[in-house]
């Protein structure tokens, strides 16, 4: 047999889970190349000759890659650097690792870095006395776990020159003591008060932070992903040259969309700038070719955009229902532009006004330019309500789940549902309705907001539980619960749709790319409460292997 005829690279001893409705499973995949050439029993193993690496899978399931549809790697590979409080979850362990950190930088002229959890302080808003205990001769900015807001010490207030008399930005707070004085806590275009200011990271380090970002990501198995901004937003310096630096020197393993950060402070008059960052930005493994909008906050600070006003602490309708950062009647204008120009539309929209906004949007796009091939997606849809539902796969809008967040935790069952109301508060996350519906899921992570694991995202969207909660933790609205298979599905083929690699990503067939990922275990055959304990072993990239 020559090695014409013969695979590089033959996995078997299955199950292999396809993604294919037509053949779900198989037992053995041979690929040459980058591709796969068969996929099927063992009438595939005579495709295995003497050079031919063949990887014993012994029980283990073999899927497709997992791909994160929404993500900001760099700067989680960056934080993965600095003063990274992601993992802690108390405010002992927080002021732990502050101190230690300031310790061992103590020549650096910020202390910076974030992921602390809201729930870990009274009301989420943590103060900057407590910082003042840790650290008082230099500034310190630390951006919360979903990075909707930044805790800072008086030394960072004091550089910014923030006090009593500063007013709020239109598209954030300045949370205040009783005398107007500034507490420490900026939430989200308030932030930037003070984070502006931080030095910026080289061109180097955001290098460093992009490789360090895709071997972790590689380690769990996802070998594509969309980076939800693109782009200098508050403090944020802009990766793309990070991304453009590695696609050019091969380092860039993993398949990459880059979402451009829409600026909306501007119009129109941005999107041929747009264009010129789309083709600048098209490179190698690198395609940027999405245009990001942020259309609210989130739920937990009081920003995410409601259709009805929040309550308060005693539970009657406050005066806040969220800021919607861009006025809806020009979002229709700027989606149809851009819908127009071939980008595809990433939406953060999580309170039901900004979910209803974004489909308007689509809504007007579809009806001024007909049917396009652009795939307009909605991350987070934390709170949707009920007569939205169907109109996404009306529209042909994508559900871009984070189903981490779909659980009972501190930060929902404290600050979030309090807030809400009951009503309000079962319209959360509901991937369930939106699979019946017949919507398209797609599936990420917001990573470094949350782990950037999808096993574990997949258990909770399986179980409705977290995977590591306590016995006898309740089921987060056990009606929005959705099978593995369809879980899987979101972060495969789901991801691949909306990253416009369904052609050859996303499912196991012939013909396709060798993204492929070996499992320690096959979590169909096992309880649904256990998948979360499911581990990554091998992953590859157009049959390479990138982990394991």
């Amino acid at each position: 047999m020559s090695d014409a005829t013969t695979a590089d690279l033959v996995f078997t001893g299955g199950p292999v889970h396809t993604g294919s409705p037509a053949r779900s499973r198989a037992t053995t995949v041979a690929v040459r190349g980058e591709r796969i050439v068969a996929v099927g029993h063992d009438e595939v193993r005579e495709l295995i000759g003497p050079r031919t690496e063949v990887v014993d899978l012994a029980g283990r399931l073999l899927v497709p890659g997992f791909q994160d549809a929404h993500a900001h790697p760099v700067g989680g590979g960056l934080e993965m650097g600095q003063c990274d409080l992601s993992g802690a979850a108390t405010r002992a362990e927080y002021r732990e690792r502050i101190a230690a950190y300031a310790r061992t930088h103590a020549d650096a002229e910020w202390i910076t870095g974030g992921g602390w959890a809201m729930e870990a302080f009274p009301g989420g808003l943590p103060t900057a006395a407590e910082l003042d205990d840790l650290v008082s001769d230099r500034p310190v900015y630390l951006v919360n776990r979903d990075h909707h807001g930044a805790w800072v010490n008086s030394r960072a207030l004091e550089r910014a020159g923030l006090d009593a008399r500063t007013p709020d930005p239109s598209d954030g707070r300045v949370e205040r003591h009783p005398d107007g004085t500034p507490t420490g806590m900026l939430q989200e275009g308030a932030a930037n008060l003070v984070g502006r200011l931080v030095p910026q990271v080289s061109r180097e380090e955001r290098v460093a932070g992009l490789l360090r970002a895709q071997q972790l990501l590689h380690s769990l198995g996802i070998t594509a992903w969309q980076d939800a901004l693109l782009g200098e937003h508050a403090n944020l310096t802009d990766p793309t040259d990070a991304y453009l630096a590695c696609a050019e020197d091969g380092s860039l393993t993993a398949r990459v969309v880059g979402a451009l950060w829409w600026d909306r402070a501007r119009g129109t008059e941005q999107i041929e700038e747009l264009l010129a960052r789309r083709a600048a930005g098209t490179r190698g493994r690198l395609r940027s070719t999405t245009v990001k909008i942020m259309q609210d906050g989130v739920a937990e600070n009081g920003t995410a955009a409601l259709l009805s006003p929040y309550l308060d602490g005693c539970g009657c309708a406050s005066d806040n229902s969220g800021i919607s950062f861009v006025p809806p009647e020009d979002l229709k204008t700027y989606v149809t532009e851009l819908d127009s120009r071939g980008f595809q539309v990433h939406f953060h929209a999580l309170g039901d006004r900004a979910v209803r906004e974004a489909l308007d949007a689509v809504e007007a796009a579809r009806r001024a330019n007909g049917p396009t091939d652009t795939r307009p997606h909605l991350a987070h849809l934390q709170v949707v309500h009920p007569d939205d539902i169907g109109r996404f796969r009306e529209l042909g809008a994508t559900a871009n789940l984070q189903p981490l967040w779909a659980a009972h935790e501190p930060q929902m069952d404290e600050l979030t549902i309090p807030f809400l109301g009951a009503e309000r508060a079962s319209w959360q996350y509901p991937f369930g309705a939106l699979l019946r519906s017949g919507a398209t899921l797609a599936a990420g992570s917001d990573w470094p907001v949350s782990s950037p694991d999808p096993l574990q995202g997949i258990h909770v969207a399986v179980n409705r539980v977290a995977p590591e909660a306590p016995a006898g933790t309740p089921v987060f609205l056990p009606g929005e619960r959705i099978g593995l298979h369809d879980a899987l599905s979101a972060y495969t083929a789901g991801s691949a749709y909306v990253n416009h690699l369904d052609h050859e990503t996303g499912t196991v067939a012939e013909g396709f790319l060798a993204d492929l990922v070996v499992l320690d275990r096959d979590p169909f055959a096992g309880p649904p409460e256990e998948i979360g304990a499911t581990r990554v072993e091998q992953t590859f990239v157009g049959g390479r292997r990138v982990f394991g």
